[in-house]
């Protein structure tokens, strides 16, 4: 009788070899003692990573996000790994984050700061990744993860953005937040893209929104308060329709995202905002003191007196108000000089019509 033996070795990295062994025996029978064992040879095996998983990590690592690995495998077998993907190689087993095998660049450190520093972290269990998502969340980190098994499920539950591509299992797909049609992570790099460019969108309609709010009242205010003027409400609902249609155009705009993580600076917000309205507002009220109590449109330029003709001024105001406003979102949609940036055809269109 001929038996057979396969010896599986797991080694660094993703790679594995099958040793082949045979032996005779005289019954064909199991509790038969049989000859030695003798080598036959190697079935080597590897489970390489998808091609576009360097570049993928390169990518996230690029715009300012900071990946972990949290395996099962042992510690030699994640350092490789990590080093190949170019996720880097500072990781330590999670037995020492309990006291274990704790070596002296580890000792002084809690384990939050150990968590946060580490590369990635081998040797875990489904509870201790629970727990890493967990201690994460509570240093103020938003916590994103993947997984595709169902001992991945309690850590993809708690993060803050559970996902998984095409090939998770049922049980845990519907609890997520975002579950891929693809069997690749690459696409996780466009929903980045995505969610960054929906923040800017976002941004921009807030700044633009209150600025033009605070231009509106304030000039208003203060033409009325001190030259007793008063402005044809017809036309403020006029700019007040116009600057509506082109918030709208907000959502539709070719926006320049973020490259790193942004986030929600209310002070800097709320600062820009007041500065716009403030500046527009001080522009207009000049602009109104120019052409009622000066003649220096037509000394400079020739140009009939606008003084003690309310029509004419009332149009001229309008002008003036409308097109600052309109204007105005070519410089909060824009992170750098306005002309520089690529506009959406829909807003340069309102903002000609308007």
């Amino acid at each position: 009788m001929l038996r057979i033996k396969f010896i599986l070795s797991v080694y660094r990295s993703w790679t594995s070899v099958i040793r082949c062994c045979k032996t005779t025996s005289a019954r064909k029978t199991k509790e038969c003692a049989g000859t030695l064992w003798q080598f036959v040879g190697l079935l080597p095996l590897v489970g390489p990573p998808r091609h576009d998983s360097v570049e993928t990590i390169r990518i996230i690592l690029n715009r300012g996000v900071n990946i972990k690995m949290i395996t099962g495998d042992q510690l030699a077998i994640a350092k490789e790994t990590g080093r190949r993907l170019g996720m880097g190689t500072n990781m330590y087993p999670f037995a020492s984050f309990l006291g274990q095998d704790k070596d002296a660049s580890m000792v002084t450190l809690p384990m939050e700061e150990l968590i946060e520093k580490a590369d990635g972290i081998t040797g875990v269990f489904p509870e201790h990744k629970y727990e890493i998502v967990k201690k994460l969340q509570e240093m103020k980190h938003i916590c994103g993860m993947t997984g595709d098994g169902v001992n991945d499920a309690p850590a993809l539950k708690k993060s803050d953005i559970g996902i998984v591509v095409a090939y998770v299992v049922d049980v845990i797909r519907s609890t997520l937040d975002i579950v891929f049609t693809e069997p690749s992570l690459s696409i996780i790099i466009s929903a980045m893209l995505t969610n960054r460019s929906i923040f800017q969108m976002m941004k921009n309609y807030t700044i633009y929104a209150v600025s033009i709010t605070i231009c509106i009242v304030f000039e208003f205010m203060f033409i009325a308060l001190i030259w007793k003027f008063e402005f044809s409400p017809s036309m403020v609902l006029i700019i007040a329709i116009l600057n509506d249609e082109t918030i709208i155009t907000i959502s539709n705009d070719r926006v320049k995202s973020s490259f790193l993580l942004d986030r929600w600076k209310l002070i800097e917000i709320f600062a820009t905002r007041i500065m716009l309205g403030s500046y527009l507002a001080l522009i207009t009220v000049i602009f109104f003191w120019v052409i009622h109590d000066t003649s220096f449109f037509s000394d400079k330029f020739g140009v009939r007196s606008q003084k003690d003709r309310d029509n004419q001024m009332m149009g001229a105001l309008y002008l003036q108000v409308s097109i600052a406003s309109q204007t105005l979102i070519f410089v909060t949609r824009s992170r750098s000089w306005s002309y520089v940036e690529r506009h959406g055809l829909l807003l340069v269109t309102i903002f000609i019509i308007a």
